[in-house]
């Protein structure tokens, strides 16, 4: 007798800690598209005010279109990208294009004075100050999220209910926004 009972106390065991460990990595999960959701929030109300700083920008610097027509095009690409190494590639490839917008605003003193040309320049500042935030929350979560997915013996229940390991969000080491920018006039 005692040894049934025994054998169902660790029977007991293993199901609450499978239970526990299940419920662990779904709350991780679950985190981790929570903060996704929190960047992709941030990323609409980035390509929200693109536009509306590009006719800012246009209104004094109407000879510079080239750069007008580039950060178009980041921003539609950003916005159309599938994956979250596609779409952090196209951020980092639009805050480049950003800041040679800005850049030109140098060129320009009626436009840095312009109140609506500094009102939507630190709105874009706070959202990129907002993106950077979240950004750091769901990699943070993802780190969670990986490391007991790959760590024994999370791993076994993982690979048992197929948790793979989930995407940073990132930048790329030889990415633009780690360069600085080239402007001539």
């Amino acid at each position: 007798m005692p040894v049934l009972y025994i054998v169902i106390a660790i029977i007991v065991a293993l199901a609450l800690y499978l239970i526990f460990k299940y419920n662990g990595f779904i709350s991780l999960k679950t985190r981790a598209q929570e903060a996704w959701s929190d960047i992709d929030v941030q990323l609409k109300r980035r390509y929200d005010l693109i536009p509306n700083l590009v006719n800012t920008v246009k209104g004094y610097a109407a000879h510079e279109s080239g750069v007008f027509q580039k950060v178009t095009e980041a921003r539609s690409k950003a916005m159309q990208a599938g994956t979250k190494a596609e779409k952090g590639e196209a951020e980092n490839a639009l805050s480049g294009t950003l800041k040679s917008l800005f850049a030109i605003s140098e060129a320009y003193p009626d436009l840095k004075a312009n109140a609506n040309f500094i009102q939507l320049q630190n709105e874009l500042s706070d959202t990129e100050n907002k993106i950077m935030a979240s950004r750091r929350f769901y990699n943070g979560n993802v780190r969670d999220f990986n490391a007991g997915v790959q760590m024994f013996p999370g791993s076994i229940i993982a690979s048992m209910f197929k948790f793979t390991t989930l995407e940073f969000f990132g930048l790329e080491q030889d990415s633009v926004e780690k360069e600085p920018v080239k402007v001539s006039f």
